[in-house]
């Protein structure tokens, strides 16, 4: 990881959003000008909210959406953006006349690299990866390759491929800012710290819909079920990796990549109020930890401001939320995608490569009926065991590893886990 994401970004702040004089002598900030990748997402619609907000701070050059186009043109009638990205052709051709009716000033890119381009526009100060899934690697990449800033919600980028990001930033003027909860959480408790006198970072996870089912019951559950959580209102895919604990898997992994420390100082802890974000431990025996309501806007606006606060980016906290804080050591028997995590930082390579592309083939799997909640474990497993480690891979054997992986995974759905 480059050196601006090892130490308090608070240093290296100025370059996008730089401080102008007025003809009354006080100091104006330029809006930050944004790429926002999956804008119609959960992240990426929260993210409009602040956008909206603060147009004295944040601009809205460009937005991609995959295929939700009606959300898509709401945005651009509201923020009139330079350009949006449609990575479905179907959608595209859908709104080609409406765009040229309604919005001839909004240039409309479409196809598989849409994302690409206009994550490496010149006029891009920031972008914003709210994508899902491994859809998120190659215009980070590219964003990273044009020294563009980024606040990082897509964890999958750093869980396919975090230690081919490390090496890029290290010749890179890109800061990466995280958008996740648990790691702006570590973030803001990491400002002003050595990062030697850190002794271990402590993620909490709210332990999902089922936390209290036993293994049994795990195998009735249906995605209707899955897709209620108690505490946050995110998209389906991530959702159901909350249920299954492997978000916190690949939160684990984000973190080591994200901060430096070593896999065996990262830890789980089941928190189900969802009040703490998470803490870090130091070395004399101190905790900091970060506390707040359930509201993704706090860790974006503390991202979209470059580690500045912004006021009102989210409601206050009351001393009666925290009266009942909790905590349970995460039970790996019944949620046993939580220790995938421990293999991918121990064998590293194009491990966890495997392990995300084999996950959204299952969670898009049980979200359609086709398998139980409890084969999602058991999908990701054997592709794993089948799939050819490669111990350094390159851009191009990450691209193919999720290849395969997709494929096998589909396979053995097919061939064993089917439900009649």
């Amino acid at each position: 990881m480059n050196e601006s994401t090892k130490s308090a970004p608070s240093k290296h702040i100025a370059q996008n959003a730089e401080l102008t004089e007025t003809s009354t002598g006080k100091e104006t900030r330029q809006p930050l000008r944004l790429a926002v990748l999956g804008a119609t997402g959960s992240i990426g619609r929260q993210t409009l909210d602040l956008v909206a907000a603060h147009p004295e701070r944040f601009e809205l050059v460009t937005m991609s959406v995959n295929s939700r186009t009606d959300e898509a043109l709401k945005a651009v009638s509201k923020f009139h953006p330079q350009t949006l990205a449609v990575c479905d052709e179907h959608a595209a051709r859908g709104i080609r006349d409406i765009m040229k009716r309604d919005f001839g000033s909004t240039e409309l890119v479409t196809g598989s690299d849409a994302m690409t381009e206009i994550a490496t526009r010149d006029d891009v100060d920031m972008v914003v990866t709210a994508t899902v899934g491994y859809s998120g690697l190659l215009p980070t990449v590219a964003a990273i390759k044009k020294d563009k800033d980024i606040a990082l919600a897509n964890k999958e980028t750093l869980v396919v491929a975090g230690d081919l990001i490390s090496e890029l930033l290290k010749t890179s003027r890109t800061r990466i800012y995280p958008v996740d909860s648990e790691h702006s959480a570590i973030a803001q408790c990491l400002e002003g710290e050595e990062r030697d006198n850190v002794h271990r970072l402590i993620i909490t996870a709210s332990g999902g819909p089922f936390r209290t089912l036993t293994a049994k019951e795990l195998e009735q559950v249906t995605a209707a079920d899955a897709l209620r959580h108690p505490n946050w209102s995110m998209g389906a895919k991530i959702t159901i990796d909350s249920a299954t604990m492997m978000n916190k898997a690949f939160e684990i992994i984000e973190a080591h990549h994200l901060f430096g420390i070593a896999p065996d100082k990262i830890n789980a802890i089941v928190h189900p109020q969802s009040i703490i974000h998470s803490m870090v431990e130091f070395k004399d025996g101190a905790i900091k930890a970060q506390l707040g309501i359930p509201d993704m806007h706090l860790p974006i606006a503390y991202a979209l401001g470059m580690h500045h606060r912004i006021a009102g980016a989210s409601g206050y906290l009351t001393f009666e939320q925290m009266h009942n804080l909790t905590f349970e050591q995460p039970d790996t028997e019944r949620f046993p995608c939580l220790t995938f995590a421990n293999t991918a930082l121990i064998r590293k390579g194009n491990t966890a490569c495997i392990i995300n592309a084999a996950n959204e083939v299952a969670v898009d799997a049980f979200l359609h009926g086709r398998i139980r909640f409890t084969d999602i474990f058991d999908v990701v497993a054997h592709t794993l065991e089948n799939i050819d480690y490669e111990s350094s891979p390159r851009l191009e054997d990450y691209i193919e590893t999720n290849t395969l992986s997709r494929r096998k995974a589909e396979e053995y759905i097919n061939k064993y886990k089917v439900i009649n």
